[in-house]
């Protein structure tokens, strides 16, 4: 499946939504909606990963790409993972660095 990466901002919020295969490919892709959402200065990043049907490991690395560009006084909430997706994010420890949440509801 394709890949798509769309950024909407409102009140600081930064989110993306994530729809497809996160791979080598579509890291780049990613990697740029990232790099857009952080020039903004948003106070909140929020990843919507209902629709992302597979994370490679180049995925995950702009995960943390996105961790280290927003630094450390913005949150980051990755909704509706699930599956291989939160398996990834599982074993490879990221979750620990984020916030996992089933739905998002905004304040």
């Amino acid at each position: 499946m394709a890949f798509d990466a769309q950024l909407a901002m409102a009140d600081h919020i930064a989110k993306i939504t994530l729809i497809g295969s996160l791979d080598a490919s579509s890291a780049p892709r990613f990697k740029e909606v990232i790099e857009e959402a952080a020039v903004q200065s948003p106070t909140k990043l929020v990843l919507l990963m209902d629709s992302l049907d597979f994370l490679a490991s180049a995925g995950l690395r702009v995960l943390i790409f996105a961790k280290q560009k927003m630094g450390a006084g913005v949150d980051i909430y990755v909704v509706g993972s699930q599956g291989p997706v939160l398996a990834t994010l599982e074993m490879s420890g990221f979750h620990h660095s984020v916030y996992i949440q089933e739905t998002y509801v905004e304040a």
